[in-house]
């Protein structure tokens, strides 16, 4: 049926025009902007998701500049440590060669406070944009991630750069909560003396027990032996062994004889002098008893004679905190040392041992020495009564300081004297050690951050990938799709023109 009033065919043919201009009219949307989702109408889901992952891709890109940042600020710190522990080895050479008495050293100084100025300008100028890592003792952090978990939940991490103080700095001694446990006098010594340690060796018997027979006494690894003779007692055997060991001529160690008793004598400052004893023959009546003054035994066949210094030993359970101070008194001088983050108590003592140096303290003499069973770390201190037969000593910790600086001692370094240029050659390879480990430190985080570094900027390069894939047209698609949408377009023109000519039809009908 016809009708005039309704046109089925042409509005069949409009609608079907319509949804091809709808059709065109986003193909050419997507091919102008590129996105097949261009809006959260286009797809809901997928154009948030676009979004949240764009959002991250902006984030990492902030991340990547503050890498750049974090990586040039860590460059110039391992730079100037390296520098640092270049100058620190000439230093080295210079004390070395101060260890001969036939140089000026005078002018060995003058180098060497030439050279430590140096390093401190080093240490002032070894900043980036302002932040100086080798001052202080607070961590750097780096943004370096933004982790987003699967709730959408994000957490930021960091490369946490820790600072190397290599200032000369002495810090400041805290009164917090006392650490006297973690520093105790061994032997619960009161003073440090310049008295040696002994050892007695007493040869008892009649005439009869010492005539044709043998005794040796081994000191310091020389054996010194004794045969009797007719009428020989003990008188004669402590006498024969006192001058046999005074004979030898061995550094710190005498030896004295009285009415039988053989008494050794031993000055060492840090190394204990060994003695060994084998009695008469087996069947002869005569005894050899023996004794010791000062720590260690002495038995009939072998004993030490303790070293003549005073120690300090340190807890091998305590952890070192960032402002541990601990103290050691000598005479009426007290010497401290503030100890920074990450140190040990083989930090302590060393920073121990540099104050005590520093001081320049007459006839004093220092060494530290680690235990190797335990491990333990000690601070040995030596009077050789240059100045006083006899010092006080004593020694105590405190925490809540400000940490000293990690060449501290560095200023103080005078080679001019034997027993400064003694000190310096110990000190000096503390201070190295800690420069290297602070360059290496740096070198370390300066790695992790450019491995991060890379890492992001493919992290990011994937995102963008990913985003694309999600929300990018296919220009070849939608190219092909334009053309046939036009070519159906002009068809639904030409389908509406004939759907309009039908009325005109009808009316032919009534001519």
């Amino acid at each position: 049926m016809s009708s005039i009033l309704t046109n089925t065919s042409a509005m069949v043919a409009l609608q079907t025009l319509r949804g091809l201009n709808t059709s065109m009219a986003k193909t050419q949307d997507e091919i102008s902007t590129g996105k097949t989702v261009g809006s959260a109408k286009d797809n809901a889901s997928v154009w948030a998701i676009s979004k949240v992952m764009e959002a991250d891709v902006k984030g990492f890109k902030g991340i990547s500049d503050s890498l750049g940042l974090g990586e040039s600020t860590v460059a110039v710190a391992r730079q100037a440590s390296e520098t640092i522990t270049d100058l620190l080895t000439d230093i080295k050479g210079k004390v070395v060669a101060a260890q001969e008495q036939n140089v000026d050293r005078e002018k060995i100084q003058a180098d060497i406070d030439a050279l430590t100025g140096q390093i401190k300008s080093v240490v002032g100028a070894a900043q980036f944009n302002g932040l100086n890592l080798l001052k202080g003792t607070d961590d750097m952090n780096i943004l370096s991630s933004l982790d987003r978990a699967g709730d959408g939940t994000v957490t930021a991490s960091n490369i946490t750069v820790a600072r190397q103080d290599l200032t000369t700095d002495s810090g400041v001694y805290g009164s917090g909560t006392s650490l006297a446990a973690n520093s105790v006098v061994a032997n619960s010594a009161t003073a440090v003396a310049s008295a040696g340690n002994t050892a007695v060796i007493t040869f008892n018997g009649t005439a009869a027990d010492y005539s044709a027979s043998a005794a040796v006494v081994t000191v310091g690894g020389v054996d010194l032996n004794f045969t009797g003779t007719t009428g020989d007692t003990e008188v004669e055997a402590a006498a024969f062994f006192s001058g046999a060991i005074n004979a030898l001529g061995l550094e710190g160690v005498t030896a004295s004889a009285a009415s039988g008793a053989l008494t050794i004598t031993s000055t060492l400052a840090f190394d204990e002098a060994t003695v060994s004893v084998s009695g008469l023959t087996a069947n002869a009546a005569g005894s050899v008893i023996t004794s010791l003054n000062g720590t260690g035994s002495l038995s009939l066949t072998t004993g030490d004679i303790a070293n003549r210094a005073e120690q300090i030993d340190f807890s091998t359970a305590a952890a070192v905190a960032e402002g541990d101070g601990y103290k050691v008194t000598i005479g009426t001088g007290s010497y401290n040392y503030v100890a920074g983050k990450y140190e040990t108590m083989e930090d302590v003592a060393k920073g121990l041992k540099a104050a005590v140096d520093s001081a320049g303290l007459g006839g004093i003499s220092t060494k530290v020495t680690q235990d190797a069973t335990s491990g333990q770390w000690s601070l040995m201190v030596d009077n050789d009564g240059s100045n006083s037969a006899s010092l006080s000593f004593s020694a105590t910790g405190n925490a809540g300081g400000e940490a000293s600086g990690g060449l501290f001692g560095l200023d103080s370094i005078d080679v001019t004297t034997n027993a400064g240029a003694n000190a310096a050659l110990d000190n000096v390879e503390t201070l190295i050690a800690n420069s290297i480990d602070a360059a290496a430190s740096f070198g370390s985080a300066q790695g992790r951050i450019e491995i991060q570094s890379d890492f992001i900027g493919k992290l990011t390069d994937a995102l963008k990938t990913g985003i694309g894939t999600l929300v990018d047209a296919d220009m070849e698609e939608a190219s092909a799709r334009l053309q046939a949408l036009q070519v159906q377009q002009q068809l639904g023109i030409q389908s509406l023109s004939i759907a309009n000519q039908a009325p005109q039809n009808i009316l032919a009908l009534f001519r």
